[in-house]
């Protein structure tokens, strides 16, 4: 019973901060849910091999809740954790809300690819989970779209552009560039790379339509 509410009070946090930060859909309620809802499939997975991620499951589903609550392409990266910090301090115990904020600083794509993977000791795997989460649900090409729309107040063939170009550069090398380590993550990872190959073909019909 104790592990609901402080759910609750994640998701509530999304949705607070989403309307003060004007934070667009792409990066908003349903990209937390479909984290978490890869945050628990890879949780499940893992569970057995590495029992001490029982321990670490409040870690392991608040960060992915609330991993894109400090966003810089948003807000100030260390003011929005600092405003995080201050909303779910009552609701979670202080060492585990510095262990979430290690996790979601380190974990973009951007810091990977520039710094590596940070040290975090017996969170290492807990970290790997979350961090492959957001990996799982980039790879919705319509997400991309919406973000490009929304963000960056592109027409709809930009976008569309703008996302191919986005996928090919970086979120279909996500498996040739070895991002994942958990063995859900690489199973799931390629049917999702194929799926959203599928998909950018369905998408470059729609283009050519609006070329006629």
């Amino acid at each position: 019973m104790r592990f609901l509410p402080i759910i609750n009070y994640a998701f509530n946090y999304v949705i607070h901060n989403c309307k003060k930060m004007n934070i667009d859909e792409s990066h908003a309620l349903r990209h937390s849910m479909d984290v978490f809802h890869f945050a628990n499939k890879i949780y499940d997975s893992e569970i057995l091999k590495n029992p001490l991620l029982k321990t670490q499951q409040n870690i392991i589903m608040c960060s992915s809740i609330l991993h894109d609550m400090c966003d810089k392409k948003y807000m100030n990266e260390q003011e929005g954790i600092d405003n995080m910090n201050a909303f779910m301090k009552d609701f979670i115990s202080k060492d585990d809300l510095f262990v979430i904020n290690s996790i979601i600083s380190s974990m973009s794509y951007s810091t990977v690819k520039k710094k590596g993977y940070p040290e975090l000791n017996e969170y290492n795997l807990a970290y790997h989970i979350v961090r492959e989460s957001d990996l799982l649900a980039a790879y919705d090409v319509e997400r991309c779209i919406i973000y490009q729309m929304m963000h960056d107040k592109y027409d709809y063939d930009t976008s569309l552009i703008c996302a191919k170009e986005l996928f090919n550069k970086r979120i279909l090398c996500y498996i040739d560039d070895n991002l994942f380590v958990t063995k859900y993550s690489k199973e799931v990872s390629i049917h999702l790379h194929n799926d959203a190959l599928k998909k950018i073909v369905e998408l470059d019909k729609i283009y050519e339509y609006l070329q006629l």
